[in-house]
């Protein structure tokens, strides 16, 4: 491949670290990055080096430029040890594209506008050639929690659901409860564990609120309800949980 899938990338920087998608698999995920580091040209030369063992389809950098690096029919690595509604190999599934953020470790600045406005035109433009549910636009937190925070708290979210692009329900407003927590021990874990199992998070469902609960929760909470992310299952992270169950069933009309 010489030229990028799309119009919308100004450069094609092709990157060695590739494969063919396993059982011809074609694309039906969607997954955010943030690039962690301080600079985008490290960015790109870091996911572009076969030394690195790392690349996805598009880089987006702070002032919206658009670089392709992976052709869309190809396996990119990006999504490293992962899980999402049962599956594991979601490399062969699944778009990565990263935006440009120095991310948790240097400082987090907030996703200028411009760089919002090519995140979500790229998206839609992906969006034109592969039949991806809103379901399967995920951040990297998503299907790695614990390990990825990626693209983070800060990432707008709710400015892509309005064009169209994924699942999103306005967040319960915060209370004053403490909700559930590690060590706890009930029926209403169970009921949580199983929302989160059902929306497609890789949980076990064991009644018990462990370390592993606390980060999906953590997960979560960055994506939808980010407000306060404390791994802390209160009123406003298990209602915001119903409400996305709801408009996802809604959606798929059962």
């Amino acid at each position: 491949m010489t030229a990028p899938d799309s119009t919308l990338a100004t450069q094609w920087r092709p990157s060695p670290n590739i494969e063919p998608r396993c059982e011809g698999r074609a694309p039906d995920m969607l997954v955010l990055h943030y690039t962690g580091m301080e600079s985008c040209d490290a960015a790109l030369d870091w996911l572009t080096c076969e030394e690195a063992k790392v690349s996805a389809h598009y880089l987006v950098d702070e002032d919206g430029r658009i670089t392709q690096m992976v052709a869309e029919e190809m396996r990119a690595w990006h999504a490293g040890q992962s899980r999402w509604a049962g599956e594991t190999d979601l490399n062969s599934c699944s778009i990565g594209i990263e935006i440009h953020n120095p991310g948790h470790e240097f400082g987090y600045p907030e996703f200028p506008d411009v760089q919002m406005k090519a995140v979500e035109a790229l998206c839609l433009d992906i969006l034109s050639r592969h039949p991806i549910p809103p379901t399967r636009i995920l951040a990297h937190s998503d299907i790695a929690p614990g390990r990825k925070r990626d693209p983070g708290e800060r990432f707008d979210w709710e400015r892509l659901a309005r064009a169209g692009i994924g699942l999103w329900v306005a967040p319960v407003p915060l209370g004053d409860d403490e909700g559930l927590g590690q060590g706890d021990e009930n029926e209403a874990v169970t009921a949580l564990q199983r929302g989160l199992q059902e929306l497609g998070y890789g949980v076990e469902v064991t009644s018990t609120y462990g370390k592993g609960l606390e980060q999906v929760v953590e997960a979560f909470q960055r994506h939808f309800r980010p407000a306060r992310v404390d791994g802390r299952a209160d009123r406003s992270t298990c209602e915001t949980l119903a409400r996305l169950l709801a408009a996802r069933a809604e959606a798929a009309g059962v």
